[in-house]
């Protein structure tokens, strides 16, 4: 009987560990165990998604080896990251320009412009803004500003 009661009990715990980790709001082990094989999909085509951003950005590189862009939707606007290898001077005011021009305004970020340049920001839309924007709207217009900022600093040496 304790035996019985144990598993039944283990397993009781380990439903509602991953009724946790999916955010599923189910009370049944099926509507759970539903919810779980949603969330697993999901990750699925975020691994899918990241991994077509990793292989656009190697073919990018060789179009454009200064900086490497990624974008991810978020909740409420979108975490984009842009490196490069080298410092960029006035690339970081580029960037920015480009997320004026979008609509979004930068939430937090972190930067450094030192031997590299590394730039991660959350931006989200501004609530004064009809139309959403998608995430590969704004990685091409992160791209743009780079190969702008890329354009016109060559002119300047």
């Amino acid at each position: 009987m304790v035996s019985r009661e144990h598993k039944r009990a283990g397993l009781q715990e380990k439903l509602q560990l991953l009724r946790s980790i999916t955010n599923s709001h189910a009370m049944n082990k099926a509507s759970i165990i539903v919810d779980a094989t949603k969330y697993i999909q999901e990750l699925k085509q975020k691994v899918e998604r990241l991994n077509q951003d990793v292989a656009a950005a190697q073919t990018s590189d060789n179009q454009n080896p200064l900086a490497t862009v990624t974008v991810e939707t978020l909740e409420k606007g979108y975490l984009i990251n842009v490196f490069s290898d080298k410092s960029c001077p006035g690339l970081l005011v580029s960037v920015l320009e480009a997320f004026q021009e979008l609509g979004l305004n930068v939430l937090e970020a972190r930067v450094s412009c030192t031997d590299s340049f590394r730039l991660q920001a959350v931006g989200g839309e501004n609530e004064e803004q009809s139309e959403c924007v998608d995430a590969q709207v704004v990685k091409q217009a992160v791209l743009q500003a780079i190969k702008n900022w890329s354009g016109s600093s060559e002119q300047q040496e």
